[in-house]
């Protein structure tokens, strides 16, 4: 695991762009796991400002998103298909057929959640996958629980979840009580895993998934068992460390 700290967002930023930035100079095709949620939002813009000036070009990359509300379409301005149009895919040359992200809105998750697995599969599996930490550890939508799901799955967002996440909402109420989300075995299968973690809302969850025991409890712990990690965290996220 190899750990950068930096001093604020805005370095964080710069410096998680200049990895994934990195990672598709060298294999143009590279298929890129992305995440949603406020932490990657700076790295999304850092790329677009790169894009504009002909620094990097998305036009083979193919990306597998992490997560989706379920019950919200791709038309609904809280789902995570409008967040990555909004927050990089209008803005870069990427092939939107070649982007991916769970469909909220199917009649049959298990099929949809096989077939999302299958998918991944088809890729070749994922180069470099993105992640963000949650305030209780958890990566995608894996909440803690007794044991670690593998697959991609339909699951219950726990309350702090849910808080966490009603500030894009107008109310506690509109935000989604279920999500479908890429599976722990999923993520763990990408070749390599860029971790994000920003404020000190999230210094208790990089100190726990960093140091503490592996447990699903923190599903994030998981990730001391995967070859190849690179951690970016500010002073705050890091100040427990």
């Amino acid at each position: 695991m190899l750990l950068y700290k930096v001093k604020d967002f805005k370095e964080l930023s710069r410096k998680a762009a200049n990895i994934i930035s990195a990672q598709v100079i060298l294999k143009p095709t590279s298929v890129l796991g992305l995440a949603t949620g406020s932490t990657p939002v700076g790295t999304y813009k850092q790329l677009i400002e790169w894009y504009e000036k002909g620094d990097i070009d998305f036009s083979q990359v193919t990306t597998i998103n992490l997560d989706e509300y379920k019950g919200l379409g791709a038309a609904d301005v809280q789902s995570y298909r409008y967040f990555m149009n909004d927050n990089l895919f209008n803005h870069v040359n990427v092939n939107k057929d070649r982007t991916f992200v769970p469909n909220g809105l199917t009649e049959d998750p298990e099929e949809a959640c096989k077939a999302y697995d299958d998918l991944i599969a088809a890729c070749g599996g994922i180069d470099l996958q993105l992640l963000g930490i949650g305030g209780n550890g958890h990566i995608g939508f894996n909440e803690p629980t007794d044991s670690y799901i593998k697959a991609t799955h339909v699951v219950t967002l726990s309350e702090n979840t849910r808080s966490a996440n009603a500030r894009f909402f107008a109310s506690m109420e509109e935000v989604p009580t279920h999500a479908i989300t890429m599976g722990i075995g999923g993520i763990m299968e990408a070749k390599k895993i860029l971790l994000l973690a920003s404020g000190k809302a999230k210094a208790q969850a990089i100190y726990d998934a960093l140091y503490g025991p592996i447990t699903p409890q923190v599903p994030a712990s998981i990730l001391q068992l995967h070859p190849d990690v690179i951690v970016v965290a500010d002073e705050e996220a890091l100040s427990l460390l």
